[in-house]
């Protein structure tokens, strides 16, 4: 089957035919790949970026943790799912025996292994997950919009981190999916919300669409914005960018005792006025990956809100074109590919 992996530890990714995933052990059951969302996560990986050496000793390794499929085999002990049901994965591997884990604090687990980065992910036209990962999806949710599911999710526990409510003044910074699915998710919850790119048209439009503020900070000037849109302070941050000047900024605006959430990934330290920070007694939060309760969440978001949320996926393409995508998602001409794998061959008989 093709596949996109990471070979080496070094810069690249290749697009390589190899064997199927063998049969599923006990707990595990094999998926046919429908759909797998590019992220950001995978572009520094394959840039190899600050913070990915742990995987080269892993390497050669298939790519791709954000994905929808059908079930197509069980393995032993898997008594939850029959072949045939579509599902989405949670791709977070739980080491299971840790204090975190005890606590159901899954997402804590510091022996954890994320499918994609640690063991063979979906970027390929199978992959074998454990079952206690999936999610069910409901009737009406289409395969290729459920692939959006768990960077929606990662979404969803940024907002609970933030904890925004009614009326809350939310301001988000960066609007690739992560952020743009934040803003959106922030609006559900009744929150006063504007999203702010920086040379991001392509994305911007896609938040328009979805009905958010949005600003671009290439035309205009980043206390305007805020003062435009808002009129003063806000009460929550969500930032998304993945630039420590973000967080700077954000704390700028943010009210005494408000809360910011940083939930991009930084290759840059952060420096920080702490007797200005304590004088405002301003929060400062990390959100990164989520929670089977957020999971849920997004799942249920997609499915009923389909039509528009669908508008993310800005660009399909079939696995083959992977580093046409790859172009795409670097130069921010997408909000989310997704990456479509030649169907599986049926078993030989």
């Amino acid at each position: 089957m093709l596949t996109l992996q990471k070979t080496a530890p070094q810069e690249g990714a290749e697009l390589l035919h190899r064997e199927a995933p063998a049969e599923p052990g006990a707990g595990e059951v094999l998926i046919d790949v429908a759909a797998a969302g590019l992220c950001g996560s995978d572009l520094h990986a394959i840039a190899w970026g600050p913070g990915y050496a742990f995987m080269s000793d892993l390497l050669p390794l298939t790519l791709g943790h954000e994905f929808s499929g059908t079930i197509r085999k069980l393995g032993p002990q898997v008594t939850d799912y029959v072949v045939g049901e579509r599902v989405v994965c949670w791709p977070t591997v739980a080491c299971g025996a840790c204090d975190a884990c005890a606590e159901a604090r899954l997402q804590d687990c510091q022996a954890r292994r994320i499918i994609g980065l640690h063991r063979d992910g979906a970027f390929a036209s199978q992959v074998l997950v454990p079952a206690a990962n999936l999610f069910r999806l409901p009737a009406e949710l289409s395969l290729e919009t459920a692939a959006m599911a768990e960077p929606l999710a990662v979404a969803v526990h940024a907002v609970n981190t933030a904890e925004i409510s009614d009326g809350d003044k939310t301001l988000v910074l960066g609007p690739g999916p992560i952020g743009l699915f934040a803003a959106w998710v922030a609006r559900q919850r009744g929150g006063q919300v504007a999203l702010f790119g920086f040379q991001d048209s392509a994305r911007l439009v896609c938040a328009r669409e979805l009905g958010l503020q949005v600003a671009d900070l290439a035309e205009q000037n980043f206390d305007e914005a805020v003062q435009s849109l808002f009129g003063g302070t806000v009460d929550r941050v969500i930032e998304a960018t993945g630039r420590p000047q973000s967080v700077t900024d954000g704390l700028k605006v943010l009210r005494s005792s408000g809360i910011l959430v940083a939930a991009g990934i930084h290759a840059e330290p952060l420096s920080l006025n702490l007797t200005d920070f304590v004088r405002m007694k301003q929060q400062l939060r990390a959100a990164h990956d989520t929670t089977p309760a957020a999971f849920q969440e997004a799942v249920g978001l997609l499915a009923q809100h389909e039509a528009a949320l669908s508008q993310a996926a800005t660009h399909r393409l079939p696995l083959r074109e992977a580093p046409a995508a790859i172009t795409l998602a670097k130069q921010r001409e997408a909000v989310k590919v997704l990456l479509l794998p030649e169907p599986a061959m049926a078993p030989a008989r």
